[in-house]
């Protein structure tokens, strides 16, 4: 799914080094994705979304991302756009259904088995005393 046609950018300058390049250039870019207007994904998908990204989606119902891992806004820009696609899509994504299953009848009789071998062991290992013959 591609929401790049319905995303805001904005710029501001990237932290961290880069010496002259970083104080003077924008290439930090912010993406926002507004998630109950968007036309790409139906009503129920909107509700998956909003509930699964509740912690990333901010008050006004934006989905932001910031990039800053490129010396490029371009770069950047591609980036955030692929941050949202993926969050948009891993929320999207059912989870496989855990089917449940029976532990076999050889399993559980080598499990007792084991255990009253271990318990024979343990026993032999107790003092014998005279007046128990």
């Amino acid at each position: 799914m591609d929401v790049s046609k319905e995303l805001v950018f904005q710029t501001t300058r990237s932290g961290g080094k880069g010496g002259q390049n970083v104080n003077k250039v924008e290439t930090a870019v912010i993406a926002s994705f507004h998630v109950r207007n968007s036309a790409l994904l139906s009503e129920a998908q909107k509700n998956i979304v909003a509930e699964r990204l509740a912690n990333r989606i901010q008050s006004e119902g934006y989905l932001q991302v910031k990039s800053q891992q490129y010396r490029t806004q371009l770069e950047n820009k591609e980036d955030a756009i692929q941050k949202i696609n993926f969050l948009v899509t891993a929320a999207l994504h059912k989870k496989k259904a855990r089917i449940a299953t029976k532990i076999s009848k050889a399993a559980v009789a080598r499990r007792i088995n084991n255990k009253k071998r271990k318990g024979e062991i343990k026993s032999s290992r107790q003092k014998v005393r005279r007046d128990e013959h």
